[in-house]
């Protein structure tokens, strides 16, 4: 099993389209990237910890390739809002991708900058890509939000 984790704006919709994938066999919604530790979904929403709400995934890459959940990161939101996704704005809902290995951070890159040119946005696309950090999973009632709502997305 390997890792990876996205920030793509709220983690509830970013899970949910990671759940189902084959090959992923756990998702968790929580914060990375800040600089308290065991942040609460409440510090988190200050702005003030630094964190990004992201997903942290565990997958099989003999089912899944990394450069395949790239895509579906990609696909999840418009990486070219910066701290912003729909109605939640603030530094903890940026596009971010967080790599655990030398070959994650060059498949990112190349995935960004395969985007970049491929002419779909006509803005900068504003994703990091930094080293994985601390992963602090968020309370229990983030867990797979959506679905115990009875909810395949977030209704905005």
């Amino acid at each position: 099993m390997e890792k990876a984790t996205f920030g793509a704006g709220c983690f509830w919709h970013v899970e949910e389209a990671f759940r189902h994938v084959p090959g992923v066999s756990s998702t968790a919604v929580g914060f990375m990237g800040g600089s308290t530790k065991e942040p609460s979904y409440k510090e988190v929403c200050t702005g003030r910890t630094g964190h990004a709400e992201v997903v942290f995934i565990e997958y099989d890459p003999e089912v899944i390739s990394y450069d395949d959940l790239l895509k579906i990161f990609w696909e999840v939101h418009d990486p070219t809002s910066l701290n912003r996704q729909g109605p939640d704005i603030g530094h903890q809902y940026r596009s971010v991708i967080f790599y655990y290995s030398d070959g994650q951070k060059e498949k990112a890159g190349a995935s960004k900058e395969a985007l970049r040119g491929s002419g779909k946005y006509g803005s900068n696309i504003v994703t990091e890509i930094v080293p994985a950090m601390d992963f602090f999973m968020a309370e229990e009632y983030h867990q797979q939000y959506l679905e115990k709502r009875g909810l395949s997305r977030c209704i905005i």
